[in-house]
């Protein structure tokens, strides 16, 4: 029998032993971790070996263990990373540029590991060869398997204090375990705004923290910041406060006066409603984003007299709109107020309309066709407008929007000549508050419709979403959902008239 004495001594010897031989569980160094000074960052990395050193450059100062994996391994290099609460940074593929390899060995160089755990043979025969006075130790089983003994003991490091936000389009495995192994809480989202994703929006405002987000597509970092901040009063027709690419809208174009001008004044409006939402259901089964119906309201008309006001366009009055305007909002449709301007100016004519724009779901389109120089009248010319002129409109509907926390604007530019948008380079596609879409008017034949659309998508600025219009009178024939939604780039708005 043991006396208590003898049983004291003998728990003393065994934890001391434990103690000289225990793993990496037990006390010994920890990473040093930091979060950025500056309140957003984005990182300026592509996917993979570039991303993971950018995480361990943000959120580590040193570390007594660093990870390296090869592509192949990265989950399992992820997990190990976590568990020590270490980099692991990826050995880029084997037709990388040596300078990939080289900016792997700076990493582990500034991060000044006692050790480097290499992840797979192969990582370790590229690792022994620049490691350095680091012990190179290598592992081959899964990420849960028995850590090597070989390891200095490593204690968990203390959190960052961070939130990384990481796009669910990339693949970012060793930069987003790098950035948990630090204590950062990794928020997803899917594609680079978080306005498009309302659980990520919220969860990156219940826990406010310094912000890393991995990409370039998410900056630039002040204007991610005003996107994460800025607290907006509703959602637009199929939720969100991003117009695209989260949804396509099918729309009935027209004047609610009667049917001269569109198929939208060919019944009342309880008819119009649920005509245009039969519409849209035909876009369902081939769009892989919500569909909206939409209406769009011709809210000033050219017409072939000066009228009293001389501008050649004839101005309905906001509260006549309003009621198509209210249906559309208790229906869940869109509604873009049409401006066929004549002589008048388009800001002076987007102004009448500002208690309507004021509601999350309207926004506004221009027809160049209709906008006239000093001299010329309707009907006698194709008509056209200086980006300028455009870019005014866009600036004040911005500064509407934001002034009224309003989901994004929707402003919509209608062409099927290149001279309707003159030095179309020019217009301004920076306002985070407005999407500007070109829209393609063009009709006649098949054919005529390809030739005007290939002429539009090569004039738009770089990424501009594009419309289409069918014509139920003029195009012969006029093309069926699935012919409209086979053309390239996939158009984000069609419209019927």
């Amino acid at each position: 029998m043991v006396t208590t004495k003898r049983w004291y001594l003998a728990v003393v010897v065994s934890v001391l032993v434990s103690g000289c031989t225990a793993g990496p569980n037990s006390h010994g160094a920890a990473a040093d971790v930091t979060a950025p000074s500056e309140k957003t960052t984005v990182l300026n990395a592509r996917p993979g070996a570039e991303s993971a050193i950018a995480m361990s450059s943000a959120l580590f100062r040193s570390a007594p263990v660093v990870v390296v994996t090869a592509e192949a391994d990265r989950a399992d290099a992820g997990g190990l990373a976590e568990r020590l609460g270490v980099p692991v940074l990826q050995i880029p593929a084997s037709h990388a540029p040596e300078q990939g390899i080289a900016a792997v060995r700076d990493e582990v160089e500034r991060l000044s590991p006692q050790a480097v755990l290499a992840v797979s043979a192969d990582a370790r025969r590229e690792v022994e060869a620049w490691a350095g006075p680091a012990r190179v130790v290598g592992i081959d089983a899964p990420a849960d398997a028995q850590l090597p003994t070989e390891l200095p003991n490593v204690e968990p490091a203390h959190p960052a204090g961070v939130t990384v936000l990481a796009d669910t389009g990339r693949d970012d495995t060793a930069a987003l375990a790098t950035a948990r192994a630090a204590g950062a809480r990794v928020v997803t989202v899917h594609g680079t705004d978080p306005r498009n994703d309302r659980a990520a929006l919220d969860a990156l405002r219940a826990e406010p923290s310094p912000l890393v987000a991995l990409g370039e597509d998410f900056g630039p970092a002040d204007r991610l910041r005003r996107r994460v901040d800025t607290e907006v009063r509703g959602e637009l027709p199929g939720g969100g406060q991003v117009l695209f690419p989260g949804r396509l809208l099918v729309c009935l174009y027209g004047h609610p006066d009667g049917p001269a001008l569109g198929a939208l004044g060919e019944q009342d409006l309880d008819s119009t409603t649920t005509r245009v939402k039969e519409l849209a259901a035909g876009y369902d089964p081939l769009s892989d984003v919500p569909v909206v119906p939409a209406l769009e309201i011709i809210a000033t008309v050219a017409q072939g007299s000066p009228g009293p006001d001389g501008d050649y366009s004839g101005e309905a009055d906001a509260e006549t709109l309003r009621p198509w305007v209210d249906k559309a909002e208790q229906e869940g449709l869109y509604v873009i107020l049409d401006l066929q301007p004549g002589r008048a100016r388009l800001l002076d004519q987007a102004k009448r309309y500002e208690s309507l724009l004021a509601k999350p779901h309207v926004g506004l389109a221009v027809d160049p066709e209709w906008k006239l120089g000093p001299d010329q009248v309707p009907l006698h010319q194709i008509g056209g407008v200086d980006a300028s002129e455009i870019n005014e409109v866009t600036a004040w509907l911005a500064d509407l929007t934001a002034a009224r926390s309003l989901p994004q604007k929707l402003l919509v530019v209608h062409q099927f000549q290149l001279s309707m948008i003159r030095d179309e380079q020019s217009l301004d596609t920076g306002h985070d508050e407005v999407q500007l879409l070109i829209h393609m008017d063009g009709q006649g034949t098949t054919g005529q419709k390809v030739s005007t659309w290939d002429s539009v998508v090569g004039a738009r600025p770089d990424g501009l979403p594009l419309g289409w219009k069918n014509f139920y009178d003029e195009d012969k024939p006029m093309l069926t959902p699935e012919q409209t939604m086979a053309h390239e780039p996939k158009p984000s708005m069609v419209s019927y008239q």
